[in-house]
């Protein structure tokens, strides 16, 4: 079991898969290592849901914290290609949490939902004793479609390209930069552009615009574990080989830079924003285009072939064993 963020899959294969209440025949995509979503057969329609934790950092003023709270929630659904339509949201908050405060946080939250037409469906919200950090509780997305348009992170096909929006670390450089400024030894003007990652890490319209572009055949969010972590399960899922080339991912201004002065692999951090598809080729350019009209960098960076594991400059890539920024926070926060 890692020290920090999720459980790992031997973990959930031995404590949590054997034990996931009824079987139901409705259900047709349960709790999966590597899958962000379930999906529950309706008879006509599919509901596609996905939950998640909420992360409100005070650092990056609460309207925008709020909105990116729920962006990370309502992306485990944006992902699958259904469209977010309901969501449900728990906040646990401090005792020092105030009416004003939550008033400014739940404005960005209200607003980013209508941005993509997504309903509040019910809440909970409250304050408790104990509750000293940024995690201040869950939420739970919801989108209706139809289960052929679903798309699965274990998708690709050989043939397929590999596209890669946004690049790694991109999460990783603007939270740092913004909670750790002084921490990290760097001029200011590189603090400054780091800190604009922080709009990056936004993924839900970018996930959209892709699947509206071409037809997606597997398509992940690289959160926990970052780009590493994301290709090796999408290749690992599908049975397949992923080659890559370096060089093509696009790496974002002040990624490099951070992820350096804080001793990480950029590789291998918490890079939410960044996603992670297999297109058929004759399509990859259309949604390269589709997010580059966003402001969103993206490029075609390899193919996916028979065989298996990760490759990049034919070298194999290993997903860590625990996310590092975990760690370099920690040390950063006791500083």
């Amino acid at each position: 079991m890692t020290d920090r963020g999720k459980i790992d899959a031997a973990l959930f294969e031995r404590v949590i898969a054997p034990n996931l209440g009824a079987a139901r025949d409705d259900v047709t995509i349960g709790p999966t290592p590597g899958v962000d979503f379930g999906a529950l057969d309706l008879g006509s329609k599919t509901l596609v849901g996905a939950t998640d934790p909420l992360s409100v950092l005070p650092e990056l003023g609460l309207e925008r914290a709020g909105r990116l709270a729920i962006d990370i929630v309502l992306a485990d659904v944006a992902v699958s290609g259904i469209e977010p339509s309901h969501l449900t949201l728990a906040l646990t908050l401090p005792e020092t949490f105030t009416a004003d405060e939550l008033a400014e946080t739940w404005k960005g939250i209200g607003a980013h939902a209508a941005t993509f037409d997504v309903a509040i469906l019910d809440v909970h919200i409250g304050r408790y004793t104990s509750v000293n950090s940024s995690w201040i509780g869950s939420g739970t997305a919801f989108g209706l479609g139809d289960q052929a348009d679903i798309v699965r992170p274990d998708g690709a096909q050989p043939g397929d390209a590999i596209v890669i929006s946004t690049g790694p670390a991109a999460e990783v450089a603007g939270l740092f930069a913004t909670l750790y400024p002084e921490s990290l030894g760097l001029d200011p003007e590189t603090v400054a552009l780091a800190q604009e990652r922080v709009d990056d890490i936004f993924a839900v319209g970018d996930a959209l615009a892709a699947h509206d572009a071409g037809r997606i055949t597997a398509m992940h969010d690289a959160t926990e574990g970052g780009i590493a972590g994301g290709l090796v399960e999408m290749a690992t899922g599908a049975g397949v080989r992923f080659d890559i080339e370096r060089e093509a991912v696009p790496v974002a201004d002040g990624v490099t830079a951070v992820c350096d002065a804080i001793d990480v692999d950029p590789w291998h951090v918490t890079s939410c924003g960044s996603l992670l598809m297999t297109i058929p080729p004759g399509k990859a350019q259309a949604v390269v285009r589709a997010l580059e009209a966003r402001d969103t960098a993206a490029a075609v960076v390899g193919e996916v072939q028979a065989g298996e594991g990760v490759y990049v400059d034919s070298n194999r890539l290993q997903a860590p064993d625990r996310d590092p920024s975990w760690a370099a926070a920690e040390r950063l926060a006791g500083e």
